[in-house]
């Protein structure tokens, strides 16, 4: 089953040193109507990556606040996609619709651009 990972201070940077994947982060509030909206789409979105090299994780930006203040979190939800290399490739602030992230997602797994339609 494809799960959610909660990331904050202590667990992020332990994470990120032995994670080989490409990693999308949702900051939210509990008292943010859209970031709930946002947090019942994440299953979703860990089930349609669970084949792929794919972490969903969230991150509380309240009780995080040295992770907040290392990706400038200013509103919530903020949503950022990290390659593999380890460096971000994306940050949204706002909710988009879930084929908003998968394109995200999918854009730094390197999958459907111009080229791959002609050639993949």
């Amino acid at each position: 089953m494809a799960e959610v990972l909660e990331l904050n201070d202590s667990s992020y940077v332990a994470f990120m040193e032995s994670c080989e994947s490409v990693v999308f982060i949702d900051f939210y509030s509990d008292t943010c109507p859209p970031c709930q909206t946002l947090l019942a789409l994440l299953p979703n979105l860990a089930k349609h990556y669970e084949e792929d090299a794919v972490v969903i994780a969230k991150v509380n930006a309240a009780y995080s606040p040295k992770l907040s203040q290392k990706f400038m979190v200013r509103s919530v939800p903020l949503t950022v996609v990290i390659g593999k290399d380890k460096m971000v490739k994306r940050a949204e602030v706002g909710l988009l619709g879930i084929d908003g992230y998968i394109s995200m997602i999918d854009k730094a797994l390197g999958k459907g651009g111009f080229f791959s339609k002609l050639f993949g």
